[in-house]
């Protein structure tokens, strides 16, 4: 099965993107931004979806030295926990940033904070949380393998794109992921492409999405890309079950 990201829906209402979702997929991971901001679970409980939540990233900062901004920003994440653990879903989230290189050792205590806090508030929900990758922005952390210690005991939510696009794919691939976003470019932009029409070697990337036994998210900017991006993932592995 393939999940699909309501981020190919995101000028429409929620309800209307989850509504026209149900003949794609049984499985869905909200982009919880704009059109889409959960403010409780009350438009997800009309459907019977496998649901996983895209915590807010535009404006939060876990990583933040401003100590105001970094908890308001694991106070944000924690009310998407909260929402999460009513409908069952996995959360991911962002690593957050630094402003400037000279305060990196500093951003990376304020991260490590926020996580054991993050974690914590997740215990006690019952809900489980990945981070993700972040794509070619300049001081963002877990752009490359380097960074996965600063994770360590919390899963990675693998996204190709981003990896691609940092030229680092292969070294992630090889390391243990428990959620995976797929979606294709060329290695120059974060352009959410259909699968098959970049530059990303995705019979790699299903191989380590079987050996890590999870369900990948497709995370393409259309409708029409992530229902062809299916059929091309259903092409790979139904070619890879015939060997």
């Amino acid at each position: 099965m393939f999940g699909v990201s309501t981020y190919c829906l995101h000028h429409e209402p929620l309800p209307a993107a989850l509504e026209r979702l149900a003949s794609v997929t049984d499985c869905v991971e909200v982009m919880d931004e704009g059109l889409h901001y959960l403010e409780n679970t009350e438009p997800l409980e009309s459907y019977s979806y496998l649901y996983f939540i895209h915590a807010p990233s535009r404006g939060v900062n876990i990583a933040s030295i401003l100590e105001p901004i970094r908890q308001a920003s694991v106070e944000v994440l924690t009310q998407t926990f909260s929402i999460a653990a009513e409908i069952g879903a996995d959360v991911v989230i962002h690593p957050g940033y630094y402003a400037w290189r000279q305060e990196r050792e500093r951003a990376v205590e304020k991260f490590r904070q926020s996580l054991g806090e993050l974690t914590a508030a997740a215990d006690d929900l019952s809900v489980t949380f990945f981070v993700e990758n972040m794509g070619n922005w300049e001081y963002f952390f877990l752009r490359s393998s380097e960074d996965l210690p600063l994770i360590d005991g919390i899963g990675l939510a693998l996204d190709v794109g981003h990896a691609h696009l940092n030229g680092c794919l292969d070294a992630f691939l090889a390391h243990p992921a428990a959620h995976f976003h797929l979606h294709d470019n060329d290695g120059t932009e974060d352009s959410h492409d259909p699968v098959g029409t970049g530059s990303i070697d995705f019979v790699a990337v299903m191989d380590a999405v079987r050996r890590n036994n999870v369900i990948p998210i497709v995370e393409v900017d259309t409708l029409e890309g992530v229902t062809a991006s299916i059929g091309a993932l259903e092409a790979i592995d139904a070619a890879r079950a015939g060997e």
